[in-house]
């Protein structure tokens, strides 16, 4: 009797990932994987977890930390570290503020634009060559125009124009001292995607990514959180509502979305009905032009 192994676009997906990150241990110097303890670096780590254990990753973990992060995400983040036993590089946008390389305009500005200015100190401060992270190109315009392999000049700069060709799988990954790649394993994966594979592996993920009350503001057709960092304006009406996050990011321009699903399943069947991209409905400064991201991303963004 015959056996007939079926392969699904899951193990597809994660066979790609896996070749992605065994072919970054063998041909950079210094990796480093970039991991905030948000959903899609919680994915990349086991992903990881399936490349290289029995053994400890070849890299080490780095946040580049806001200082405006959601609690219940940076205790995830060590209680996964600690899990992992790997090593955790925490890097953080305040100390670049007293250094004065960044400098904001209020106290409460969004500080997602500034880890660009953090990540690339810490890169220069470590000798990192590759920086590993889990974005991915259905995510928005400027992001889809990434190579895996992703390369970034001297400056830490990127020019969409100047990326290498990736045919059938083949990366190019010299780099220049001074120079390094970007690498995103998971570019071809969906949000769909992501939590299939979530609910797949039973990946544990923070409290916040599902269902769970929370006082809140509507501004700007967005569900804006009430925290300090960002208090209602006068006259507006704070409801206090079931919600979850989509994607999780700097408290000052990351908004949650209206729901009541409370596991990958819900959460599965809201993405497939959703028409509005998961950035789209939940990031404040990502309701800007594909250029002004674009720009950002030239000047070192993630």
């Amino acid at each position: 009797m015959t056996t007939v192994l079926t392969r699904t676009h899951l193990d597809s997906l994660e066979a790609e990932a896996i070749y992605i990150l065994r072919e970054v241990a063998a041909e950079s110097a210094r990796p480093v994987l970039l991991f905030s303890g948000g959903k899609d670096s919680c994915v990349l780590l086991r992903l990881a977890e399936k490349a290289f254990r029995p053994g400890r990753f070849p890299f080490p973990l780095m946040h580049i930390d806001t200082g405006h992060n959601f609690e219940e995400v940076i205790a995830f983040r060590d209680q996964r570290v600690a899990q992992l036993g790997e090593r955790l590089i925490v890097h953080s946008v305040e100390d670049s503020i007293a250094r004065g390389s960044v400098v904001l305009r209020a106290e409460g500005d969004s500080r997602n634009a500034a880890q660009a200015v953090t990540l690339l100190e810490a890169i220069e401060a470590h000798g990192f060559d590759a920086c590993i992270g889990g974005a991915r190109r259905d995510e928005e315009k400027a992001r889809a125009k990434e190579r895996i392999f992703s390369f970034r000049d001297e400056f830490g700069q990127w020019d969409p124009k100047a990326q290498r060709p990736e045919l059938w799988n083949v990366f190019n990954t010299q780099v220049h001292a001074g120079q390094n790649m970007r690498v995103f394993p998971i570019s071809n994966w969906t949000e769909m995607d992501v939590w299939q594979y979530i609910q797949r592996e039973s990946i544990e993920l923070p409290s916040i990514y599902y269902a769970h009350e929370r006082p809140v503001v509507r501004r700007r057709g967005l569900l804006v959180p009430v925290t300090p960092l960002t208090p209602p304006a006068t006259g507006e009406l704070v409801e206090s509502l079931m919600v979850r996050f989509r994607t999780v990011g700097d408290i000052s321009c990351t908004c949650p979305v209206a729901s009541d699903a409370a596991d990958p399943y819900a959460i599965i069947a809201e993405t497939a009905v959703s028409t509005i991209t998961e950035r789209g409905a939940t990031r404040m400064d990502d309701q800007t032009s594909e250029a002004s991201m674009e720009k950002r991303k030239r000047e070192g963004y993630f």
